[in-house]
């Protein structure tokens, strides 16, 4: 190639970069949005969007605003326009994912208990019994859908027990999240939004006549989760109101469902994709934490986070203007190779791995633990139980940016 052919070449990127818009992605992207992610941070690493927003790509950059105080997580600006005074509005601003302190504090403080180490492992014999009963099943069909029969159903099955949820009303749950999750796509179908507005108000009127149920000691097991929120004092002498108690359970489901549905079935992809270390795992099944976290880096459940720009800043010296909104790329930020060597290779012993999956900073993801909890053990078990297996028919993606995982993903078992 020739100098002036590379300034062509060098001069259209720029075109291509900046002509962007997460706003107009189409399904090229949808399928596999690393190209364009690599577009972007060598060409147009701080991308102003036609709506004013700006899209980061480095990790450099995402890493920086997960720990600067300058960046709220409220989005009540963000959302007004695109919710308007709905079901969807009320629960995606009352969450605890979406809010700063005091709210943020208040609920975390509430949860942290559930959610340490120790709390996990006596968790753990329950959740390896559930993996177990799954593959039993599998084993004897002779194989299954990686999403439907397994992935989808763990983190339900787990949430649902925190909650309280008896296991014959946790049918509708995975749709609901869906749907409700759905909607923080950037730019949801009139029809994703009626979805996800129906999704809410018929979660909230269940959680409702549920919380009651609990609350009149009608249950007949589980809830721990559900007894936190609801306890009458904290350490820091607040309780939730009975809209914020609903809301953050929403939310717990919404949360540990989608990081870990997509982690187990976008890790199980992974490694069939790149039999060698398929291979590597087998003979070193010790490898499997740091493999749970070469999927997250690899291909992150959640590939974009947002933040709101509180005053005038700087990002990779460009001046940004407070009021700003930020969408942090985060699929972006753990491809790239001034991080991670070799980006775009599966490395299942990878280190360091400092990846973003899970955010970082004082909104770092609060179920992280067992998140990695259920990947160590869900892709453990089925190849420590399945000696061989290969996909066996059509793999769907979600067809979504912002939550990275796929619909299906039929396997056979040799």
């Amino acid at each position: 190639m020739t100098p002036d052919s590379q300034s062509i070449s060098s001069a259209d990127d720029v075109k291509r970069a900046r002509a962007f818009s997460l706003r107009n992605i189409d399904a090229s992207f949808l399928e596999n949005p690393y190209p364009t992610y690599k577009l972007l941070r060598d060409f147009d690493p701080v991308h102003r969007e036609p709506d004013g927003g700006v899209f980061l790509t480095r990790y450099v950059d995402v890493a920086g605003i997960y720990r600067d105080p300058r960046f709220s997580s409220d989005k009540k600006i963000e959302f007004k326009p695109k919710f308007g005074d709905s079901p969807l509005y009320l629960h995606h601003t009352t969450s605890l994912v979406f809010n700063d302190p005091p709210l943020h504090t208040r609920v975390r403080k509430l949860l942290a208990p559930a959610f340490t180490p120790r709390a996990l492992k006596l968790m753990e014999p329950r959740f390896v019994s559930m993996v177990d009963a799954m593959l039993d099943n599998a084993l004897k069909r002779g194989g299954m859908d990686v999403i439907s029969d397994y992935a989808a159903g763990l983190p339900v099955q787990i949430i649902g027990d925190m909650l309280g949820v008896p296991t014959s009303e946790r049918g509708p749950l995975r749709n609901w999240s869906l749907a409700i999750l759905g909607a923080l796509e950037p730019a949801p179908t009139q029809a994703a939004l009626d979805w996800g507005n129906r999704s809410v108000t018929e979660f909230s009127e269940y959680l409702e006549r549920h919380i009651d149920r609990y609350r009149k000691g009608r249950l007949a097991e589980g809830g721990e989760v559900l007894g936190m929120l609801l306890a009458e004092r904290t350490e820091i002498g607040e309780k939730l109101s009975d809209v914020e108690l609903v809301q953050n359970c929403i939310f717990l489901l919404n949360a540990g469902h989608e990081t870990t549905t997509n982690l187990i079935g976008n890790g199980v992809a992974a490694l069939l994709d790149h039999p060698d270390q398929m291979r590597r795992l087998r003979s070193e099944p010790d490898l499997i934490e740091s493999a749970v976290e070469e999927f997250l880096r690899f291909e992150s459940s959640n590939q974009l986070g947002n933040r709101r720009l509180l005053e005038d800043a700087e990002i990779g010296g460009v001046r940004l203007e407070e009021g700003a909104l930020i969408t942090l790329g985060i699929g972006a930020a753990n491809r790239d190779p001034a991080q991670f060597p070799e980006p775009d290779r599966l490395d299942i012993a990878r280190s360091p791995n400092r990846h973003l999956a899970f955010g970082g900073g004082a909104h770092a993801c609060a179920g992280m633990t067992l998140a990695r909890m259920e990947g160590r053990i869900a892709i453990g078990r089925l190849l420590e139980r399945v000696p061989s297996f290969r996909r066996s028919g059509e793999a769907r993606r979600g067809g979504r940016a912002r939550f990275r995982g796929f619909l299906s993903y039929p396997v056979e078992f040799a």
